[in-house]
């Protein structure tokens, strides 16, 4: 940057997507400055889940460990229908793709309280708290942003007569449902149909107390909805649904609350943490990116909460944005890389709403015809399973079939525990982030021409071998596949080699070694990199 007074990046809302964002570019050197209208994090808990994927995430931002300390891995989803007969199993106990369990749960508190730290932590991440933005200005080099300052006076939030004007190259919407990013932008929503009242309750058991309850389900019953989930170590979460004939006020009243928990805890077995009404809706923002704005997190979208994906869908969205900003930033590629983030994210995101949308309507059944319909169906094995989790459709995925295999394309690559001469460790922490050229039983770098070994330095791409062939490895270059998940994987798609994103999903796959050139080439062009001269070698196919 020339002018030291322009932020590379400014993010407007410290929830954990702020947070998260913060972090991955300040780590990478960057001057951020993130700002939120609140003085203090929201001391409540909200998002319970967290899965495999974002775990990942966790561990690169140098949080794992800590992160893990505070969740609990998940048991057998299970959905119930009044009689309590089984009508879905979804293991999210299982051996996922990502080396762990499919899902965790956790307490949103300490989880933002591990992101403050860290962020705080970083010396060119300023963190302004208590400052509400009021306008945003978009030129054609930077956009300015003003905001003013305020302070929490008897419960409400009073300016104080305090503004600051910053600019930045690049302005994030991390600030909710409400964003006033997105409002700025005069982006719309677009509204997918779901939208049911639920009250939300947290609590926290006493000491010694066993509740006898579904660790993680859903009762289908038709005279009340309800869900029953851990809210992390030591936690436990309800959500009940609105009927018809109720008020969200009435739901509200204490008495009431303990009405709901009646069937399996009392006063005298735990305390309230809170509880709130929530509306659950189902929104898409038109587009994500308006020039040198981009939206991320709820101001992206809301999706009702029935796969536990709406955190995990706000942190995907800051992880795929980090790599890109951070290669533009370096003037490694033209602004046009963030072209591909809207064609990316939303139709991942929007896949993830139609089935949480989908999961909704088995639950909020109030009805006790339509309920036994759904049972009978369910019980004789009439419903198919469900899909499974939506990969990559669009953007920086190759697809061509003329050298590449379109199968892996756009998916979650794998992820398990190798072995580095003695050192035995999970694959993200042997190797440093960013793009991976993985070649199965051979060493890229013998493999590859000059013109190929450019470009990848030139994107600071890595490249690795990974066998379960013991006399093949070579320190630092080939390394073991100790989880037998990498065999398993290339033979599974027929491939010999994956290129794999910074943000973990495949951006492309060849049968032959010899294809790979052409599949560097093509990752080169697409990237929008500046030195176009270099990529020209490899605008040619295999004959």
């Amino acid at each position: 940057m020339t002018d030291q007074n322009i932020l590379d990046v400014l993010i407007v809302g410290y929830g954990p997507i702020g947070q998260t964002l913060s972090i991955l570019l300040g780590e990478r050197g960057y001057h951020v400055a993130v700002f939120d209208r609140w003085p203090a994090l929201y001391p409540l808990p909200r998002a319970v889940f967290h899965d495999h994927e974002i775990r990942r995430v966790f561990h690169a931002m140098g949080i794992g460990e800590e992160v893990e300390n505070i969740s609990q891995p998940s048991a057998t989803y299970q959905w119930f229908n009044a009689d309590w007969k089984t009508l879905i199993e979804i293991d999210w106990s299982a051996e996922s793709i990502s080396d762990g369990p499919v899902g965790y749960l956790f307490n949103q508190p300490s989880l933002e309280a591990l992101l403050d730290h860290k962020a705080k932590s970083l010396p060119n991440v300023s963190v302004q708290q208590s400052w509400e933005a009021t306008e945003l200005r978009q030129q054609s080099d930077c956009c300015e942003v003003t905001f003013r300052k305020g302070a929490l006076i008897d419960g409400d939030w009073t300016p104080t007569g305090e503004t600051q004007t910053l600019r930045s190259r690049y302005v994030i919407g991390a600030d909710g449902a409400n964003s006033f990013v997105r409002k700025s932008s005069d982006i719309a929503f677009e509204d997918l149909g779901f939208e049911e009242d639920w009250l939300v309750i947290d609590l926290k058991p006493n000491e010694g107390v066993v509740l006898d309850v579904p660790d993680i389900g859903q009762w289908c019953n038709p005279a009340r909805p309800t869900t029953m989930v851990p809210g992390g170590p030591g936690f436990r979460r309800w959500e009940f649904m609105r009927l018809p004939h109720e008020s969200v006020e009435d739901l509200q009243k204490p008495e009431k609350v303990w009405e709901l928990l009646a069937p399996w805890v009392t006063p005298a077995d735990a305390t309230l943490v809170r509880y709130a009404v929530y509306k659950f809706r189902s929104l898409l923002a038109e587009t994500w990116r308006d020039r040198r704005v981009l939206l991320a997190g709820d101001a992206a979208h809301q999706m009702p909460p029935f796969m536990g994906q709406g955190m995990c869908s706000g942190i995907r969205d800051v992880w795929n944005l980090a790599w890109r900003l951070d290669l533009i930033l370096k003037d490694i590629a033209t602004p046009r890389l963030l072209d591909g983030y809207t064609p990316e994210r939303r139709p991942q995101v929007r896949a993830v709403i139609d089935a949480s949308i989908a999961m909704g309507q088995v639950v909020c059944i109030s009805d006790l015809d339509a309920a036994a319909r759904r049972d009978e169906a369910f019980l004789s094995g009439q419903v198919p399973p469900l899909p499974p989790f939506p990969g990559l459709t669009d953007g920086l995925v190759c697809v061509r079939r003329d050298f590449a295999c379109d199968a892996p394309a756009g998916l979650l690559s794998v992820h398990g525990q190798v072995r580095d001469a003695d050192v035995e460790s999970r694959y993200d922490d042997v190797m440093p982030n960013g793009f991976h050229v993985i070649t199965l039983d051979a060493d890229p770098q013998t493999c590859l021409d000059d013109a190929s070994k450019a470009a990848l330095a030139r994107i600071g791409a890595h490249m690795i071998g990974i066998t379960d062939d013991v006399s093949q490895t070579v320190p630092g270059r080939v390394l073991f596949d100790l989880s037998g998940k990498y065999a398993r994987f290339f033979a599974e798609h027929g491939v010999k080699a994956l290129i794999v994103r910074p943000d973990y999903y495949i951006f492309g796959a060849v049968p032959t070694l010899t294809a790979l050139p052409v599949l560097i080439g093509e990752l080169v062009s697409m990237l929008c990199v500046e030195t176009v001269r270099d990529a020209q070698v490899f605008s040619t196919t295999l004959a």
